[in-house]
């Protein structure tokens, strides 16, 4: 005993801070303070205790108070780490037992401790108290309606600031009576109107927030508040639960409109087919009460629930480097998520593993989840197999509380400390509503096929408005008549604009972002086939390939690397301009012109091929050197990232970012172009089918390497097919270009159009460095963009067979057409495949008059590339010969061998159309 009777001689409060600190994070201890709690844990956790007659054995090793001091602080831990497992979290079923529980037991301390003093009361900043008071105390913190979950953060100012945060009045709410009032005011709108809804249009779809009423009121606080601390922006996505009641109570669009669309009127416009109400974006402005402006922007989303959180992350990123980014922190992001989504969507894990990514970071994003507990029809034990719905965000240790939805002040209490969190850390934060879902999945289903029990509970649950106004009536804060002369107000609010939608006989939709696409145009298939305008002068050109390719003197590089930049200005003087020169140019002359270019992907800094080299290393301290940040003092900003491995998290984002900001030039690449395949969604919801859905153009370019070169059948083809297959109408353009100066000005085109479309480009790989694959100064300098490249070594009275063709295999078919001398072929370039430029192949067909044999050719099995497109779409193709690979399943051949042989042997039936075509 006397061995530790130091334990005894100092304030008890001391020690038990200190062992806090080490129960926290060991590493912060004094060494030989660790050694000692190490060795009391040791002995703790290892020594046989038995009890007897009720009285636990203590260690004789340390005095017997202090020892208790010690169990009280385990039991604090224990609160901090397990508590948020025993909370009044669920407002519908019982939750479910966990072991082993917070009992006084289970931490070597007994009933009759209760009312035992404990200095470390200190440590929750409530003095010396009885332990029945510290564990009231801890449960009002930990196991009432929110708990929380965070002891797995690894930063200790962070841990500590919620510590602090939490011992403000024990983590209970505490709001003013007129703050109480407005509360309950828009917990009434969301009630209200969904019950409106449910009179008026019985039966139809709406996802209702009934059982999550309370997001209303605490996303207006959250809007209220964070304008007050200098947000300036609001970027938010949500699937469908809940979004008409947030568009209408939140973002302030007109219920006269909500109604049109439920009577389902004709758009106005007549350019896009529209979407159905609840995946309809909106933007607004608002004033917050403090006087502050508000940009409010919720973007649509598919049915794809979590793919809109991509996008979001995407948009806010742009608006934050295009206006803000001296205090990016003034755009936040906010993402609702359902509960079954977020735990089996992979896309969610996409978006959080980028989160403090330099490429993709926002400075963090409110993640708030309307917990229904069910999906569908599936319980959430069936849903996964976390704990919770939310353990995803422990990935980036992100805070997470978990509130009950029924306790409309926790949640908006929650609400701002996620706030308060994400403003001062700049961090993603997480809150799991817990409600349920009132109706089943859409308002016309029967929930009680699948969830008697849980609807029986829910049937007889009181709504969360009712439940606050009783709580409020008991306070004394309203009175009886208070509530149902709100509901009235409100509901007559709502047949006012019931009543003026049914005067009109179309439905008008509003653009999203409207400021930031002014001075931009629709386009239809005409004006996107017009040449634009995409020269730019020789001497700025030169002035643009000295910069790109001269490095820092003072500085030392990999010899290698020093060539290949010199190189730059040499291919340039000698007017012969690869592909490298093309994309440098293109960004370069952009840059020159005031555009932002951004570019991310796998490996896009150096290029998959080591073709790009736009950033390069000094080879001693691996510092980046970006050339093409140094054009001239006023230029466009450079972005370019190399990605995470991700396809379709990363497509989202830089789709979200070119919807955000049309003036920059944004690509995406694929390491090889089928790997795209990962983020087939966002072509199939958003690409291809946004401007018809949503009235939304976005400029994203999608660079695809792509070509047959014996690397097997995930390296060779980005899936043509699956792209043109999505080609309708004016929905996008896709080219497959053969020469560095087409590139050039495709790229360039892009941007100087004053419209948008999505641009698929498949690129070479292959072709990067081929001898052929060069073009002059001129034709970047005072050429166009090409969207068919006749044949202009033919002669025309001799020529027999006619090819059309696209891409890389153009330069396989010459090769041979030059080795055997055969002037009685023509190779026509396809260099745009949409819009198709059905009018010049026409012409073209009309000038080789005397080829009597024409033929589509093609490097991929028949049932890929672009055979089948050119079948639909244009007449002539049906009676063409094709020359391809056969069909195949996989798109290539594993061996080199076999791939070679089938290669020739399209070749070999090119030249000569006896040879056999099918194996």
């Amino acid at each position: 005993m006397d061995k530790y009777s130091f334990l005894n001689a100092a304030h008890s409060a001391y020690f038990a801070e200190l062992y806090d600190q080490y129960l926290q994070n060991p590493d912060t201890v004094e060494p030989s303070w660790r050694a000692f709690f190490q060795g009391f844990d040791f002995g703790s956790e290892n020594s046989e205790t038995t009890y007897d007659e009720g009285e636990v054995c203590i260690s004789p090793e340390v005095p017997e108070l202090m020892q208790k001091e010690f169990n009280v602080v385990r039991l604090m831990d224990g609160y901090r780490n397990r508590g948020h497992l025993f909370t009044k979290t669920n407002p519908v079923r019982e939750r479910r037992k966990y072991e082993p529980t917070l009992a006084l037991e289970n931490f070597g301390l007994l009933k009759e401790d209760l009312k035992t003093i404990f200095s470390a009361g200190e440590i929750l900043g409530i003095g010396p108290q009885t332990l029945e008071s510290i564990i009231n105390h801890l449960e009002k913190i930990y196991c009432s309606s929110i708990g929380v979950e965070y002891m797995y953060i690894r930063n200790p100012k962070e841990i500590e600031w919620i510590q602090k945060k939490l011992n403000i009045n024990d983590n209970q709410p505490k709001f003013s009576s007129e703050e109480k009032k407005h509360i309950l005011t828009k917990l009434n709108e969301a009630v209200a109107f969904e019950s409106f809804l449910h009179t008026k249009y019985v039966g139809q779809k709406r996802f209702s927030l009934e059982g999550g009423e309370s997001l209303i009121p605490a996303l207006d606080t959250l809007i209220e508040n964070a304008a007050e601390l200098g947000v300036k922006e609001f970027v938010m996505g949500m699937a469908h639960r809940g979004r008409l009641s947030t568009l209408i109570n939140i973002f302030g669009k007109s219920a006269k409109d909500v109604f049109s669309e439920f009577d389902g009127k004709d758009y106005e416009q007549e350019i896009f087919d529209g979407d159905v109400k609840y995946h309809l974006g909106w933007t607004s402005n608002r004033e917050s009460k403090g006087g502050k402006k508000i940009n409010l922007n919720i973007a649509p989303n598919p049915s794809h629930l979590e793919t809109v959180g991509a996008v979001v992350e995407g948009i806010a990123r742009a608006k934050q480097d295009d206006k803000y980014l001296d205090n990016p922190s003034q755009v936040l992001p906010i993402i609702v998520h359902g509960d079954a989504a977020i735990a089996g969507q992979g896309i969610v894990y996409e978006v959080i593993q980028m989160v403090n990514l330099e490429g993709y970071k926002t400075n963090g994003t409110i993640h708030i989840v309307i917990n229904n507990q069910i999906g569908f029809t599936t319980n959430y034990l069936d849903a996964r197999s976390s704990t919770y719905c939310t353990d995803v965000a422990k990935v980036t240790l992100s805070p997470v509380l978990h509130v009950n939805a029924d306790d409309v002040e926790a949640v908006v209490h929650a609400m701002l400390f996620a706030l308060d969190f994400r403003m001062t850390f700049k961090r993603d934060v997480f809150i799991d509503l817990l409600g349920y879902r009132k109706y089943g999945h859409n308002e016309g289903d029967e929930p009680r096929f699948t969830q008697p029990k849980l609807y029986k509970a829910i049937a007889n649950h009181e709504n969360p408005r009712d439940i606050y106004a009783a709580k409020l009536l008991e306070e004394g804060v309203v009175d009886k008549d208070f509530v149902q002369k709100l509901e009235e107000a409100y509901k007559a609010s709502l047949e006012e604009e019931l009543e003026d939608s049914r005067k009109e006989e179309k439905t008008v939709i509003t653009p999203f972002m409207q400021d930031e696409w002014t001075g931009f145009d629709y386009a239809d298939e005409n004006r996107m086939m017009e040449t634009i305008d995409t020269t730019f002068s020789e001497e700025k050109l030169s002035q643009i390939a000295d910069v790109i390719s001269t490095l820092p003197k003072d500085k030392k590089f990999i010899r290698k690397i020093e060539r290949l930049v010199e190189s730059r200005r040499t291919v340039f003087d000698e007017n012969k301009l690869d592909w490298a020169m093309a994309e440098h140019l293109a960004y370069g002359t952009l840059l020159e012109e005031g555009h932002d270019v951004r570019m991310s992907g796998q490996d896009v800094e150096r290029g998959t091929f080591s073709h790009r080299h736009a950033v390069v290393k000094v080879e001693d301290s691996e510092e980046e050197i970006v050339l093409l940040n140094h054009i001239s003092d006023d230029q466009g900003k450079f972005y370019i990232y190399n990605s995470l491995l991700s396809e379709y998290g990363v497509v989202g984002f830089d789709y979200g970012y070119a919807m955000a900001s049309p003036k920059t030039l944004t690509i995406w690449e694929a390491q090889f172009g089928d790997f795209s395949n990962g983020a087939q969604i966002m072509l199939d919801q958003y690409i291809s089918a946004a401007e018809d859905k949503w009235k939304l153009q976005n400029g994203l370019v999608m660079l695809l390497p792509h070509g047959y070169e014996g690397q097997g059948a995930e390296h060779s083809s980005a899936r043509m097919e699956r792209y043109l297959q999505l080609c309708a109408s004016d929905n996008m353009y896709v080219a497959d270009c053969t020469t560095p100066a087409n590139m050039y000005h495709l790229l360039r085109r892009q941007v100087k159009a004053n419209f948008r479309k999505p641009l698929i480009v498949f690129t070479p790989k292959s072709l990067l460095r081929h001898p052929l694959v060069i073009s002059t100064v001129d034709e970047f300098a005072n050429g166009s963009f090409q969207m068919v490249i006749d044949d202009h070594q033919a002669e025309v009275e001799k020529v027999k067979t006619l090819v059309f063709l696209t891409g890389k295999f153009y330069y396989d078919l010459l090769e041979v057409k030059e080795e055997q001398n055969r002037d009685d072929i023509a190779l026509v370039r396809i260099e745009q495949l949409f819009p198709l430029p059905a009018k010049q192949m026409r012409e073209i067909l009309k000038k080789y008059e005397h080829a009597d044999d024409v033929v589509w050719a093609q490097e991929e099995p028949r049932n890929m590339g672009a055979y089948s497109f050119m079948m639909m779409h244009f007449e002539e193709s049906k009676s063409f010969r094709i020359a391809s690979r056969r069909a195949y399943g996989a798109p290539a051949a594993g061996s080199s061998t076999r791939s070679k042989r089938r290669h020739k042997e399209v070749i070999d039936y090119v030249f000569d159309k006896t040879k056999n075509n099918q194996r």
